[in-house]
């Protein structure tokens, strides 16, 4: 009997971890209300305190990502999960605004770096023909993390607190992602393979030709010297500018329009549904029509979930715009690394991919901190909306007009 790839366990193993990782993350909107209510803070203090988090995963993706290129997955995935899980148990035990910046700011969010570039960009490594389709499956593990957590999230806090809630799952982060992470293989050279499990070693091709866009790859110093390069970060820094506002600021709009906490949770998990079809979608269709074609669809999407969310005032246009923000989300969390694979190559993604998102994150991580304080002073998320669907729109016009890269 034929063994199957082992392309395909990698790709399993990531489902798991971004699946872990993401649902905790974007599970942080369910806690907020119950926060605000016990701890008496504005929300634009825990909106900052999100940015500061998003600031830091992003901005060490710079390190993770050529950390994974010469030390593999398994130790940088390990390590995120120690500092992940440690993170999120030290923020249940919080009662001052500095802790909850250190524990969950500074702390979780250095362990949240080694998971989405390390990730995605070794899935880069082990396929080039398939590409879109493996990272789509893979992606669907922060997706069904976003439709499952939040949910297992608000039932603690209803039926115990938010403290029981974190604690268990800064636990569960501790332990399942170092238990995966012993099964992340760099690279299919290591194992005698090629990527896409296309040929083997016996074929008489030798590993260290595996594929057309490795030949060309580009290294960091080449790839900065491009308009290429700097065009694809502004436009990745527009989208994480509105790409995690939802996430954090949904299950208070939900109360603000009359629904319960519950309401909220099921708005976030509504998006989770979405983005497993969104990453599936986009990411198989991108092998067919092309990438950037595919980009710019998932933020056409993106502008109109804005868009529904200016004007909803019930549960079914909440959800609407949930399920399209979703359906975004799921695709661009795909499409991103695809994207860097192959304008650039395999054999540095993780140094390039890890640039342009911690780059990109750096720039773009304010967007809950701006929203939480729109919403304090405006008493409703109106401006907040309108600004996220005119800079979404702009990322849409960057990525319609992004060349490939050209060698002097």
């Amino acid at each position: 009997m034929k063994t199957p790839f082992y392309g395909w366990i990698v790709v399993g193993c990531v489902f798991l971890v971004l699946f872990l990782t993401y649902g905790v993350q974007y599970s942080f909107g369910v806690f907020v209300p119950a926060m605000v209510d016990e701890l008496g803070w504005q929300r634009a203090s825990l909106g900052g305190a999100f940015s500061l988090y998003s600031v830091v995963y992003t901005s060490f993706s710079l390190l993770s990502g050529r950390l994974t290129d010469s030390l593999g997955p398994r130790r940088v995935i390990g390590l995120g999960g120690v500092l992940l899980g440690l993170g999120i148990m030290a923020t249940s035990q919080i009662s001052a605004q500095w802790q909850l910046y250190l524990c969950y700011g500074v702390v979780a969010a250095l362990g949240m770096s080694n998971a989405y570039i390390p990730c995605n960009m070794t899935v880069v490594r082990w396929f080039h023909r398939k590409r879109g389709l493996a990272l789509g499956l893979a992606s669907c593990g922060a997706s069904c993390g976003i439709l499952v957590v939040p949910m297992l999230a608000a039932f603690i806090i209803e039926y115990a607190d938010w403290r029981l809630g974190l604690l268990t799952l800064g636990a569960a982060l501790f332990i399942v992602i170092n238990i995966v992470a012993r099964f992340m293989v760099r690279s299919p050279e290591l194992m005698g393979l090629l990527p896409d499990g296309a040929a083997s070693p016996s074929s008489g091709i030798p590993p260290t030709a595996s594929s057309a866009d490795d030949m060309a790859g580009w290294t960091l110093s080449e790839a900065r010297t491009t308009l290429t390069l700097w065009m694809f970060l502004l436009a990745f820094a527009a989208v994480l500018l509105t790409v995690t506002v939802p996430f954090v600021h949904v299950p208070v709009f939900a109360r603000d329009i009359g629904l319960s906490a519950m309401g909220g949770a099921i708005a976030v998990s509504v998006a989770g549904l979405f983005a497993l079809l969104g990453s599936i979608a986009l990411g198989a269709l991108s092998d067919r029509i092309g990438r950037k074609a595919a980009m710019v669809l998932a933020l056409c999407v993106q502008v109109a979930a804005f868009l529904i969310f200016l004007v909803a005032d019930s549960a079914a246009s909440l959800y609407a715009g949930a399920a399209a923000f979703g359906f975004f989300y799921g695709g661009i969390a795909s499409l991103f690394p695809a994207l860097v694979g192959d304008l650039f190559g395999r054999a540095h993604a993780g140094a390039i991919g890890g640039f342009i998102f911690g780059c990109a994150g750096i720039l773009g991580a304010w967007g809950p901190a701006v929203a939480g304080y729109l919403r304090d002073v405006d008493g409703d998320y109106q401006f907040a909306f309108t600004l996220c669907a005119l800079t979404a729109f702009c990322a849409l016009l960057l990525f319609l007009f992004i060349p490939r890269p050209r060698r002097a």
